[in-house]
């Protein structure tokens, strides 16, 4: 998958068993749609889980990817959680309050 650095994102229609769908544009222009997952604040930051959909809006794959939400020029944007804690404590958070686990290799 492209690096999903500074997204920008639409809100589009709810599809996936009625959550919404986001879809992301990554540094190269690519588009990609997504269905939220879920989402949790953390020390006033708000982070998505989100699982890569296809046209229909039906999951494609068991991928999930979680980005921090960011306000940035009045533009609601994703991006990339660089730091290593940060990222190891929302993944644990997501385990705790959604009851899925996600797996990530590195």
């Amino acid at each position: 998958m492209a690096d999903m650095k500074d997204n920008v994102f639409e809100e589009g229609e709810s599809d996936f068993e009625g959550t919404a769908i986001f879809t992301l544009t990554d540094d190269d222009g690519n588009e990609q749609d997504f269905a939220l997952v879920g989402s949790l604040e953390v020390e006033e930051a708000v982070y998505m889980a989100l699982i890569p959909v296809d046209e229909q809006g039906l999951p494609e794959g068991d991928e999930h990817v979680i980005l921090k939400c960011i306000e940035e020029d009045g533009e609601k944007v994703l991006v990339t959680i660089d730091d290593d804690e940060e990222f190891d404590r929302v993944v644990d958070m997501f385990n705790d309050e959604l009851f899925f686990d996600i797996s990530y290799d590195d």
